[in-house]
Protein backbone atom coordinates (compact mmCIF):
# COMPACT_ATOMS: atom_id res chain seq x y z
CA UNK A 1 0.00 0.00 0.00
CA UNK A 2 1.29 3.78 -0.68
CA UNK A 3 2.69 5.53 2.72
CA UNK A 4 0.32 8.63 2.32
CA UNK A 5 -3.33 9.65 3.99
CA UNK A 6 -6.12 9.13 1.86
CA UNK A 7 -8.11 11.31 4.33
CA UNK A 8 -7.18 14.34 2.12
CA UNK A 9 -7.40 15.68 -1.39
CA UNK A 10 -4.80 14.05 -3.42
CA UNK A 11 -3.95 14.23 -6.91
CA UNK A 12 -4.38 10.71 -9.34
CA UNK A 13 -1.06 11.57 -10.21
CA UNK A 14 0.09 11.04 -6.89
CA UNK A 15 -0.70 6.59 -7.21
CA UNK A 16 -3.31 6.31 -10.12
CA UNK A 17 -1.53 8.00 -13.28
CA UNK A 18 2.12 7.42 -13.69
CA UNK A 19 4.67 5.72 -12.78
CA UNK A 20 6.66 5.30 -9.90
CA UNK A 21 10.02 6.54 -11.34
CA UNK A 22 8.08 9.54 -13.29
CA UNK A 23 6.80 10.76 -9.54
CA UNK A 24 10.12 10.76 -7.96
CA UNK A 25 11.81 12.90 -10.90
CA UNK A 26 8.84 15.40 -9.45
CA UNK A 27 8.78 14.64 -5.91
CA UNK A 28 9.47 17.50 -3.33
CA UNK A 29 12.34 15.73 -1.97
CA UNK A 30 14.13 15.15 -5.67
CA UNK A 31 13.51 18.71 -6.26
CA UNK A 32 15.85 20.01 -2.97
CA UNK A 33 17.68 16.97 -4.39
CA UNK A 34 18.54 18.73 -7.27
CA UNK A 35 18.65 22.38 -5.91
CA UNK A 36 21.56 21.31 -3.30
CA UNK A 37 23.49 19.41 -6.08
CA UNK A 38 23.20 23.16 -7.72
CA UNK A 39 24.40 24.94 -4.49
CA UNK A 40 27.05 22.88 -4.42
CA UNK A 41 28.22 23.27 -8.20
CA UNK A 42 28.19 26.78 -7.56
CA UNK A 43 30.14 26.47 -4.51
CA UNK A 44 32.68 25.03 -6.26
CA UNK A 45 32.88 27.11 -9.19
CA UNK A 46 33.12 30.01 -6.17
CA UNK A 47 36.29 27.98 -4.41
CA UNK A 48 38.11 28.13 -7.63
CA UNK A 49 37.49 31.78 -8.57
CA UNK A 50 38.81 32.12 -4.58
CA UNK A 51 35.16 33.12 -2.91
CA UNK A 52 35.21 30.00 -0.38
CA UNK A 53 37.99 28.39 1.58
CA UNK A 54 38.27 24.87 0.83
CA UNK A 55 37.00 24.08 4.42
CA UNK A 56 33.67 25.59 3.43
CA UNK A 57 33.04 23.87 -0.26
CA UNK A 58 33.89 20.52 1.70
CA UNK A 59 31.45 21.55 4.80
CA UNK A 60 28.67 21.88 2.42
CA UNK A 61 29.85 19.09 0.27
CA UNK A 62 29.40 16.79 3.24
CA UNK A 63 25.92 18.19 4.19
CA UNK A 64 24.47 18.14 0.21
CA UNK A 65 22.60 15.46 0.77
CA UNK A 66 21.61 16.08 4.66
CA UNK A 67 18.26 17.58 4.58
CA UNK A 68 15.20 17.82 6.54
CA UNK A 69 12.02 18.42 4.21
CA UNK A 70 10.18 19.38 7.18
CA UNK A 71 11.77 21.66 8.59
CA UNK A 72 12.56 22.87 5.16
CA UNK A 73 8.53 23.77 5.30
CA UNK A 74 8.06 24.46 9.07
CA UNK A 75 10.51 27.49 8.10
CA UNK A 76 8.76 28.22 4.56
CA UNK A 77 5.59 29.13 6.27
CA UNK A 78 7.48 31.89 8.69
CA UNK A 79 9.71 33.23 5.18
CA UNK A 80 6.78 32.59 2.55
CA UNK A 81 9.82 31.94 0.17
CA UNK A 82 10.53 28.16 -0.52
CA UNK A 83 14.14 28.58 -1.68
CA UNK A 84 14.81 31.11 1.33
CA UNK A 85 13.23 28.27 3.25
CA UNK A 86 15.79 25.32 1.43
CA UNK A 87 18.69 28.24 2.10
CA UNK A 88 18.14 28.32 5.73
CA UNK A 89 17.52 24.31 5.88
CA UNK A 90 21.09 24.29 4.56
CA UNK A 91 22.70 26.51 6.62
CA UNK A 92 21.61 25.04 9.89
CA UNK A 93 23.43 21.98 8.89
CA UNK A 94 26.43 23.03 7.08
CA UNK A 95 27.56 25.01 10.21
CA UNK A 96 31.07 25.86 8.70
CA UNK A 97 29.96 26.80 5.05
CA UNK A 98 26.47 27.56 5.30
CA UNK A 99 27.50 31.31 5.25
CA UNK A 100 28.39 31.29 1.58
CA UNK A 101 25.05 28.98 0.30
CA UNK A 102 23.69 30.79 -2.38
CA UNK A 103 26.28 33.77 -2.97
CA UNK A 104 25.46 35.80 -5.93
CA UNK A 105 22.40 33.75 -6.98
CA UNK A 106 19.10 34.69 -7.41
CA UNK A 107 16.06 32.40 -6.90
CA UNK A 108 15.28 31.21 -10.68
CA UNK A 109 19.38 30.51 -10.84
CA UNK A 110 17.95 27.52 -8.40
CA UNK A 111 14.86 26.49 -9.29
CA UNK A 112 15.07 27.22 -13.50
CA UNK A 113 18.17 24.92 -13.76
CA UNK A 114 16.68 22.34 -11.39
CA UNK A 115 13.83 22.42 -13.67
CA UNK A 116 15.62 21.53 -17.05
CA UNK A 117 17.44 19.05 -15.20
CA UNK A 118 14.11 16.85 -14.12
CA UNK A 119 13.23 17.76 -17.30
CA UNK A 120 15.83 15.98 -18.82
CA UNK A 121 15.45 13.26 -16.42
CA UNK A 122 11.52 13.16 -17.44
CA UNK A 123 12.34 12.78 -21.06
CA UNK A 124 14.64 9.65 -21.14
CA UNK A 125 11.65 7.70 -19.38
CA UNK A 126 9.15 9.23 -22.21
CA UNK A 127 12.16 8.64 -24.91
CA UNK A 128 12.58 4.65 -23.47
CA UNK A 129 8.47 4.40 -23.37
CA UNK A 130 8.51 5.55 -26.77
CA UNK A 131 11.32 3.43 -28.24
CA UNK A 132 9.57 0.20 -26.38
CA UNK A 133 6.17 1.23 -28.88
CA UNK A 134 7.85 1.52 -31.61
CA UNK A 135 9.51 -1.78 -31.08
CA UNK A 136 6.11 -3.53 -30.69
CA UNK A 137 4.69 -1.97 -33.91
CA UNK A 138 7.54 -2.74 -35.71
CA UNK A 139 7.23 -6.29 -34.68
CA UNK A 140 3.25 -5.96 -35.73
CA UNK A 141 3.99 -4.58 -38.85
CA UNK A 142 6.63 -7.08 -40.12
CA UNK A 143 3.90 -10.15 -39.23
CA UNK A 144 1.08 -8.51 -41.21
CA UNK A 145 2.84 -6.26 -43.74
CA UNK A 146 0.66 -8.44 -46.40
CA UNK A 147 -2.59 -9.15 -44.53
CA UNK A 148 -5.35 -7.69 -46.54
CA UNK A 149 -8.06 -6.23 -44.91
CA UNK A 150 -11.05 -3.58 -45.83
CA UNK A 151 -9.66 -0.03 -45.49
CA UNK A 152 -12.50 2.33 -43.85
CA UNK A 153 -13.43 6.32 -45.11
CA UNK A 154 -16.09 7.85 -43.22
CA UNK A 155 -16.43 4.34 -41.09
CA UNK A 156 -17.83 3.30 -44.38
CA UNK A 157 -16.10 0.36 -45.99
CA UNK A 158 -13.75 1.67 -48.62
CA UNK A 159 -11.16 0.11 -50.75
CA UNK A 160 -8.52 -3.19 -49.25
CA UNK A 161 -5.18 -2.26 -47.55
CA UNK A 162 -3.48 -4.33 -45.17
CA UNK A 163 -3.40 -5.10 -41.17
CA UNK A 164 0.42 -3.32 -41.34
CA UNK A 165 -0.37 -0.73 -43.64
CA UNK A 166 -2.63 0.50 -41.32
CA UNK A 167 -0.56 -0.31 -38.07
CA UNK A 168 1.92 1.75 -40.37
CA UNK A 169 0.23 4.64 -39.72
CA UNK A 170 0.21 4.94 -35.96
CA UNK A 171 3.89 3.42 -35.55
CA UNK A 172 4.72 6.79 -38.07
CA UNK A 173 3.21 9.19 -35.88
CA UNK A 174 5.08 8.33 -33.10
CA UNK A 175 8.29 8.02 -34.76
CA UNK A 176 7.48 11.47 -35.89
CA UNK A 177 7.29 12.03 -31.87
CA UNK A 178 9.96 10.45 -30.88
CA UNK A 179 12.30 12.22 -33.46
CA UNK A 180 10.87 16.24 -32.50
CA UNK A 181 11.44 14.82 -28.93
CA UNK A 182 15.63 14.45 -30.27
CA UNK A 183 15.10 18.07 -31.85
CA UNK A 184 14.00 19.76 -28.26
CA UNK A 185 16.46 17.93 -27.01
CA UNK A 186 19.50 18.73 -29.08
CA UNK A 187 18.03 22.37 -30.04
CA UNK A 188 15.80 23.58 -27.31
CA UNK A 189 16.77 22.27 -23.61
CA UNK A 190 19.12 24.68 -22.38
CA UNK A 191 18.97 25.78 -18.67
CA UNK A 192 19.09 29.88 -17.64
CA UNK A 193 22.50 28.83 -16.43
CA UNK A 194 23.45 31.59 -13.58
CA UNK A 195 22.57 35.24 -14.73
CA UNK A 196 21.00 36.67 -11.42
CA UNK A 197 18.19 38.82 -11.00
CA UNK A 198 17.72 39.84 -14.47
CA UNK A 199 19.79 38.32 -16.88
CA UNK A 200 22.81 40.48 -16.85
CA UNK A 201 25.26 38.27 -14.37
CA UNK A 202 25.85 41.59 -12.75
CA UNK A 203 26.27 40.25 -9.36
CA UNK A 204 28.27 37.33 -10.50
CA UNK A 205 30.41 40.04 -12.23
CA UNK A 206 30.87 42.17 -8.99
CA UNK A 207 31.77 38.94 -7.35
CA UNK A 208 34.59 38.27 -9.34
CA UNK A 209 35.77 41.50 -9.68
CA UNK A 210 39.81 41.55 -9.01
CA UNK A 211 39.31 38.14 -9.51
CA UNK A 212 41.29 36.19 -12.19
CA UNK A 213 38.07 34.24 -13.15
CA UNK A 214 36.13 35.77 -15.95
CA UNK A 215 32.67 35.04 -15.54
CA UNK A 216 31.98 33.04 -18.65
CA UNK A 217 34.65 30.77 -17.41
CA UNK A 218 32.77 30.81 -14.03
CA UNK A 219 28.86 29.72 -15.55
CA UNK A 220 30.68 27.23 -17.59
CA UNK A 221 32.45 25.36 -14.43
CA UNK A 222 29.07 25.35 -12.53
CA UNK A 223 27.13 23.80 -16.18
CA UNK A 224 29.73 21.43 -16.56
CA UNK A 225 29.10 20.19 -13.38
CA UNK A 226 25.27 20.09 -13.61
CA UNK A 227 25.66 18.61 -17.07
CA UNK A 228 23.78 21.06 -18.80
CA UNK A 229 24.14 23.96 -21.20
CA UNK A 230 22.59 27.73 -21.46
CA UNK A 231 21.36 29.72 -23.22
CA UNK A 232 23.22 33.16 -23.78
CA UNK A 233 20.19 35.10 -23.84
CA UNK A 234 17.66 35.17 -20.53
CA UNK A 235 16.26 37.02 -17.93
CA UNK A 236 15.18 36.09 -14.32
CA UNK A 237 14.03 32.90 -16.04
CA UNK A 238 15.01 30.74 -19.02
CA UNK A 239 12.86 31.44 -22.03
CA UNK A 240 9.35 30.44 -21.04
CA UNK A 241 8.95 29.43 -24.95
CA UNK A 242 10.43 26.19 -24.07
CA UNK A 243 7.90 24.81 -21.22
CA UNK A 244 5.98 25.58 -24.55
CA UNK A 245 7.60 23.50 -26.99
CA UNK A 246 8.05 20.83 -24.33
CA UNK A 247 4.44 20.49 -23.67
CA UNK A 248 3.50 20.59 -27.41
CA UNK A 249 5.90 17.34 -28.01
CA UNK A 250 3.97 15.85 -24.97
CA UNK A 251 0.74 16.65 -26.39
CA UNK A 252 1.54 15.46 -29.90
CA UNK A 253 2.53 12.11 -28.22
CA UNK A 254 -0.87 12.10 -26.95
CA UNK A 255 -2.52 12.73 -30.49
CA UNK A 256 -0.50 9.99 -31.78
CA UNK A 257 -1.69 7.56 -28.83
CA UNK A 258 -5.19 8.75 -28.76
CA UNK A 259 -5.54 8.22 -32.50
CA UNK A 260 -4.19 4.93 -32.04
CA UNK A 261 -6.47 3.98 -28.89
CA UNK A 262 -9.87 5.74 -30.82
CA UNK A 263 -9.48 3.43 -34.08
CA UNK A 264 -8.92 0.67 -31.34
CA UNK A 265 -12.28 1.27 -30.40
CA UNK A 266 -14.06 1.33 -33.68
CA UNK A 267 -12.16 -1.91 -34.32
CA UNK A 268 -13.14 -3.54 -31.27
CA UNK A 269 -16.90 -2.70 -31.72
CA UNK A 270 -18.63 -5.77 -32.54
CA UNK A 271 -19.92 -4.26 -35.33
CA UNK A 272 -16.33 -4.58 -36.84
CA UNK A 273 -14.88 -7.27 -34.73
CA UNK A 274 -11.37 -6.74 -36.38
CA UNK A 275 -9.02 -5.49 -33.47
CA UNK A 276 -9.80 -6.04 -29.42
CA UNK A 277 -7.31 -4.76 -26.60
CA UNK A 278 -6.34 -7.62 -24.45
CA UNK A 279 -8.91 -8.30 -21.56
CA UNK A 280 -7.53 -9.87 -18.56
CA UNK A 281 -9.49 -13.28 -17.10
CA UNK A 282 -10.69 -11.74 -13.95
CA UNK A 283 -10.96 -8.18 -15.69
CA UNK A 284 -14.67 -6.86 -15.35
CA UNK A 285 -16.45 -4.86 -18.40
CA UNK A 286 -19.47 -3.31 -16.38
CA UNK A 287 -21.06 -3.79 -13.15
CA UNK A 288 -24.30 -4.05 -14.65
CA UNK A 289 -23.70 -6.00 -17.63
CA UNK A 290 -21.46 -9.05 -16.89
CA UNK A 291 -21.47 -9.86 -20.99
CA UNK A 292 -19.42 -6.18 -21.51
CA UNK A 293 -16.17 -6.03 -23.14
CA UNK A 294 -15.48 -2.52 -23.17
CA UNK A 295 -12.00 -1.38 -24.42
CA UNK A 296 -11.50 0.44 -21.05
CA UNK A 297 -7.42 0.60 -21.52
CA UNK A 298 -8.33 2.86 -24.96
CA UNK A 299 -10.67 5.00 -23.23
CA UNK A 300 -8.50 5.60 -20.75
CA UNK A 301 -5.74 6.86 -22.98
CA UNK A 302 -8.28 8.83 -24.85
CA UNK A 303 -9.37 10.20 -21.82
CA UNK A 304 -5.67 11.70 -20.63
CA UNK A 305 -4.58 12.42 -23.87
CA UNK A 306 -7.18 14.91 -24.13
CA UNK A 307 -6.16 16.84 -21.06
CA UNK A 308 -2.25 16.82 -21.97
CA UNK A 309 -3.34 18.24 -25.50
CA UNK A 310 -5.15 21.63 -24.00
CA UNK A 311 -1.57 21.90 -21.57
CA UNK A 312 0.23 23.79 -24.50
CA UNK A 313 -2.23 26.99 -24.20
CA UNK A 314 -0.84 27.40 -20.50
CA UNK A 315 2.47 27.46 -21.34
CA UNK A 316 1.90 29.20 -24.63
CA UNK A 317 -0.14 32.34 -22.27
CA UNK A 318 3.48 32.09 -19.54
CA UNK A 319 5.39 32.75 -22.26
CA UNK A 320 3.00 35.83 -22.70
CA UNK A 321 2.15 37.11 -19.58
CA UNK A 322 5.75 37.05 -18.55
CA UNK A 323 6.14 40.73 -18.57
CA UNK A 324 9.52 42.53 -18.99
CA UNK A 325 12.64 40.22 -17.24
CA UNK A 326 9.80 38.36 -15.23
CA UNK A 327 6.39 38.07 -13.15
CA UNK A 328 5.03 35.30 -11.06
CA UNK A 329 2.12 34.74 -13.82
CA UNK A 330 3.62 31.54 -14.74
CA UNK A 331 4.82 30.30 -10.84
CA UNK A 332 1.51 28.73 -9.55
CA UNK A 333 0.75 26.97 -12.51
CA UNK A 334 3.97 25.68 -13.86
CA UNK A 335 3.99 23.87 -10.55
CA UNK A 336 0.95 21.83 -11.38
CA UNK A 337 1.15 21.70 -15.77
CA UNK A 338 4.76 20.87 -15.84
CA UNK A 339 5.01 17.26 -13.31
CA UNK A 340 1.49 16.60 -14.56
CA UNK A 341 2.20 17.13 -18.60
CA UNK A 342 4.87 14.10 -18.13
CA UNK A 343 2.84 12.01 -15.59
CA UNK A 344 -0.07 12.05 -17.97
CA UNK A 345 2.08 11.23 -20.83
CA UNK A 346 4.13 8.43 -18.63
CA UNK A 347 0.82 6.48 -17.94
CA UNK A 348 -0.50 6.99 -21.39
CA UNK A 349 2.27 5.45 -22.67
CA UNK A 350 2.60 2.89 -20.93
CA UNK A 351 -1.33 2.04 -21.28
CA UNK A 352 -0.25 2.18 -25.08
CA UNK A 353 2.48 -0.41 -24.31
CA UNK A 354 0.41 -3.25 -22.71
CA UNK A 355 -2.64 -2.92 -25.70
CA UNK A 356 0.10 -3.28 -28.24
CA UNK A 357 1.90 -5.87 -26.55
CA UNK A 358 -1.75 -8.19 -26.25
CA UNK A 359 -3.36 -6.38 -29.21
CA UNK A 360 -5.50 -9.08 -30.60
CA UNK A 361 -5.70 -9.17 -34.20
CA UNK A 362 -9.19 -11.00 -35.44
CA UNK A 363 -7.66 -12.75 -38.88
CA UNK A 364 -10.81 -14.49 -39.02
CA UNK A 365 -12.90 -11.58 -38.85
CA UNK A 366 -11.00 -9.17 -40.91
CA UNK A 367 -11.13 -11.87 -43.92
CA UNK A 368 -15.00 -12.09 -43.70
CA UNK A 369 -15.57 -8.12 -43.76
CA UNK A 370 -12.54 -7.76 -46.69
CA UNK A 371 -14.93 -10.55 -48.47
CA UNK A 372 -17.96 -9.29 -47.56
CA UNK A 373 -17.37 -5.61 -49.19
CA UNK A 374 -14.11 -5.70 -51.18
CA UNK A 375 -15.88 -6.07 -54.27
CA UNK A 376 -16.86 -2.97 -54.31
CA UNK A 377 -14.16 -1.48 -54.33
CA UNK A 378 -13.19 -3.47 -57.44
CA UNK A 379 -15.47 -1.43 -59.76
CA UNK A 380 -13.23 1.18 -59.53
CA UNK A 381 -10.12 -0.74 -62.17
CA UNK A 382 -13.35 -3.03 -63.77
CA UNK A 383 -14.40 0.45 -65.07
CA UNK A 384 -10.58 1.25 -66.46
CA UNK A 385 -9.66 -1.65 -67.65
CA UNK A 386 -13.08 -2.04 -69.78
CA UNK A 387 -12.74 1.75 -71.02
CA UNK A 388 -9.33 0.88 -72.54
CA UNK A 389 -10.98 -1.92 -74.53
CA UNK A 390 -13.88 0.14 -75.88
CA UNK A 391 -16.37 0.58 -73.46
CA UNK A 392 -18.43 3.57 -72.78
CA UNK A 393 -16.93 5.28 -69.42
CA UNK A 394 -20.64 7.10 -68.22
CA UNK A 395 -22.18 3.65 -69.35
CA UNK A 396 -20.33 1.44 -68.05
CA UNK A 397 -20.29 3.42 -64.68
CA UNK A 398 -23.95 3.58 -64.47
CA UNK A 399 -23.50 -0.36 -64.91
CA UNK A 400 -21.62 -1.18 -61.96
CA UNK A 401 -24.14 1.87 -60.05
CA UNK A 402 -27.15 -0.71 -60.08
CA UNK A 403 -25.21 -3.38 -59.40
CA UNK A 404 -23.39 -1.88 -56.54
CA UNK A 405 -27.18 -0.56 -55.09
CA UNK A 406 -28.97 -4.21 -55.63
CA UNK A 407 -26.03 -5.76 -54.14
CA UNK A 408 -25.63 -2.79 -51.12
CA UNK A 409 -29.33 -3.89 -50.29
CA UNK A 410 -29.02 -7.88 -49.80
CA UNK A 411 -26.38 -6.90 -47.26
CA UNK A 412 -28.94 -4.94 -45.80
CA UNK A 413 -31.17 -7.87 -45.94
CA UNK A 414 -28.51 -9.99 -44.07
CA UNK A 415 -27.64 -12.03 -47.51
CA UNK A 416 -23.97 -13.04 -48.76
CA UNK A 417 -22.74 -10.22 -51.03
CA UNK A 418 -23.70 -11.31 -54.79
CA UNK A 419 -21.19 -8.91 -56.44
CA UNK A 420 -18.76 -10.57 -57.51
CA UNK A 421 -20.80 -13.00 -59.35
CA UNK A 422 -22.60 -10.37 -60.24
CA UNK A 423 -19.82 -9.03 -62.43
CA UNK A 424 -18.42 -12.10 -63.52
CA UNK A 425 -21.59 -12.79 -65.07
CA UNK A 426 -22.34 -9.13 -66.42
CA UNK A 427 -23.02 -9.13 -70.27
CA UNK A 428 -22.00 -5.38 -70.74
CA UNK A 429 -18.50 -6.00 -68.87
CA UNK A 430 -18.38 -9.48 -70.44
CA UNK A 431 -18.41 -7.20 -74.00
CA UNK A 432 -14.75 -6.14 -73.03
CA UNK A 433 -13.56 -8.28 -69.97
CA UNK A 434 -13.53 -11.93 -69.57
CA UNK A 435 -14.82 -13.67 -67.26
CA UNK A 436 -11.34 -14.45 -65.74
CA UNK A 437 -10.17 -11.35 -66.73
CA UNK A 438 -12.67 -10.04 -63.98
CA UNK A 439 -11.67 -12.82 -61.20
CA UNK A 440 -7.90 -12.34 -61.50
CA UNK A 441 -8.92 -8.45 -61.26
CA UNK A 442 -11.49 -9.28 -58.20
CA UNK A 443 -8.69 -10.53 -56.36
CA UNK A 444 -7.83 -8.39 -53.42
CA UNK A 445 -4.14 -8.50 -53.72
CA UNK A 446 -4.69 -6.38 -56.88
CA UNK A 447 -6.36 -3.13 -55.01
CA UNK A 448 -3.68 -2.71 -51.89
CA UNK A 449 -0.49 -0.96 -54.61
CA UNK A 450 2.69 -1.53 -52.85
CA UNK A 451 1.24 -1.01 -48.78
CA UNK A 452 3.16 -3.95 -48.11
CA UNK A 453 6.65 -2.51 -48.71
CA UNK A 454 5.95 1.08 -47.84
CA UNK A 455 4.93 -0.19 -44.31
CA UNK A 456 8.42 -2.36 -44.18
CA UNK A 457 10.11 0.79 -44.93
CA UNK A 458 9.16 2.56 -42.10
CA UNK A 459 10.24 -0.78 -40.09
CA UNK A 460 13.37 -0.32 -41.42
CA UNK A 461 13.61 3.39 -40.26
CA UNK A 462 12.39 2.70 -37.34
CA UNK A 463 14.89 -0.06 -35.87
CA UNK A 464 17.40 2.56 -36.82
CA UNK A 465 16.08 4.00 -34.11
CA UNK A 466 17.85 1.43 -31.47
Amino acid sequence: MPNFDFSTYLSPFTWRYGSDEMRTIFSEKHKIELWRKIWVALAYAQYKAGLLSKKELDDLCKNEKNFDLDRILEIEKETKHDVVASIKEFAQKAKIGGGKIHLGATSMDIVDNADILKIKEALVVIKNRLHTILFLFANLIEKYAGFPCLGYTHLQPAEPTTVGYRLSLYAQDFYLDNLMIRIIEAEFLKAKGFKGAVGTGASYHSLLKNKKMAFDDFEKIVLKKLGISAFDITSQVYPRKIDYLLLTSLASIAQSASKFACDLRILQSPLYGEWSEPFGKKQVGSSAMPFKKNPIASENICSLSRYVCHLPVVALENGIHSYLERTLDDSANKRVIMPEAFLATDQILITAEKIIQGLVINEKRITYNLNLYAPFAATEILLMEAVKNGANRQEMHENFREISLHSWQQIQDGKPNPMAGLLINNRKLNKYLKKNEIKKLLNVENHIGNAPQRALLLVKKIKQVF
